[in-house]
């Protein structure tokens, strides 16, 4: 484009006119950037690459508005603290990895976080302090609770628009989506049910009573069972899929505590589903429950208030974010111990672990 009042011509004449030293000087500095340029095409594989199999620690902190980056490799070192939007929380990977998604409460977005940068790239609008989301089997859309609208929002990925509302009781909050993407699974904090949406139509196709203040959702990889944790009744609610039944609960009551400290919110499981891990709130303990028989195998004191929850790719090591002693605690699965406490930022929220 032309600099005002100057035209192409003039620009021509001027470096007609420069002399040889001119020239060589711009041939130098043009011969410098086609190196620069190169040498940082060249490093943008590279870095991905880097970023392929780093096993990172993620953690969401709802008050100091960041994700820490934690490295196992270098003894479960802070390497990086991304700067995120207001109040992160939730947090799902892109199923390649190469994108994290942070929901951010209280700025009303879902921040995308480029994996191997580790920096937020890219906003994607939702309805007011968004929480738990779920992403798609193809990654297209995101399924996110409203909890100040009672609502569930379908919101496309590449478009940045909710495509569909599907109202809900009050306080939506656990969203789980069915491996074929046909149920969509959906906790009301208020109404103590879980509805069961038709991925497909749009609506509620029926209600399930669980205990009280349901909080996450944990599908079993069999197809056939769903946990849902109660907060305030201690207990996860096993419901029958095809049914749409409670069919059975598990209660915790660690050593040395009252039924009412036991509030369970987080859950994770092994692959293969045999084992799943709750955690148990303000009882500062996780619970490792055999999924066959429903019983609690054991109990781990971690940090206080216990809350979000993630296994590391090989399943040797468990994380668990402390919402009210700012910490992250690191269990042995084979011992089921606590081997090692890392201060994070204030408020942990979830965890999430690179492959």
């Amino acid at each position: 484009m032309p600099v005002k009042g100057t035209g192409r011509g003039t620009r021509t004449t001027q470096r007609q006119r420069a002399g040889p030293a001119t020239k060589r000087a711009a041939s130098a500095a043009s011969s410098i950037f086609g190196i620069a340029t190169a040498a940082l095409l060249w490093l943008v594989p590279l870095t991905a690459t880097d970023a392929k199999g780093s096993g990172y620690v993620f953690v969401s902190h709802e008050k100091t508005n960041n994700v820490a980056v934690i490295d196992p490799k270098q003894g479960y070192k802070i390497i990086k603290w991304i700067t995120t939007s207001r109040r992160p929380r939730d947090m799902k990977f892109r199923a390649d990895h190469q994108q994290l998604y942070v929901a951010c409460g209280d700025d009303d977005v879902i921040d995308v976080i480029d994996v191997a940068r580790l920096a937020v790239v890219d906003h994607i609008p939702t309805g007011p302090s968004p929480e738990i989301f779920a992403l798609s089997e193809d990654g297209k859309a995101l399924y996110v609770s409203n909890e100040e609208g009672s609502a569930l929002q379908e919101i496309s990925v590449a478009d940045k628009i909710i495509t569909r509302e599907v109202p809900t009781g009050a306080e939506p909050e656990g969203v789980a989506v069915s491996s074929d993407g046909k149920t969509i699974y959906v906790t009301s904090e208020v109404t103590d049910m879980i509805h069961v949406i038709d991925g497909e139509a749009g609506v509620v196709t029926d209600n399930i009573v669980v205990g009280t203040r349901p909080r996450r959702i944990l599908l079993l990889p069999d197809g056939k069972e769903l946990w849902v944790s109660n907060e305030l009744s201690g207990q996860v609610s096993i419901i029958d899929r095809t049914a749409n039944r409670v069919i059975g609960a598990v209660n915790f009551l660690p050593p040395g505590f009252r039924p009412v400290d036991v509030t369970p919110v987080g859950m994770t499981m092994t692959r293969d589903g045999k084992l799943v891990v709750v955690t148990l709130g303000r009882a500062n303990h996780i619970a490792f429950v055999d999924s066959a028989t429903k019983k609690v195998e054991a109990y781990v004191l971690v940090g206080g208030r216990a809350w979000g929850v993630a296994l590391s790719p090989d399943e040797k090591t468990l994380y668990v974010a402390n919402g009210l002693s700012d910490d992250l605690t690191i269990v042995d699965m084979e011992s089921r111990r606590a081997v090692k406490t890392i201060p994070v930022g204030r408020i942990p929220h979830s965890v999430a672990v690179d492959d």
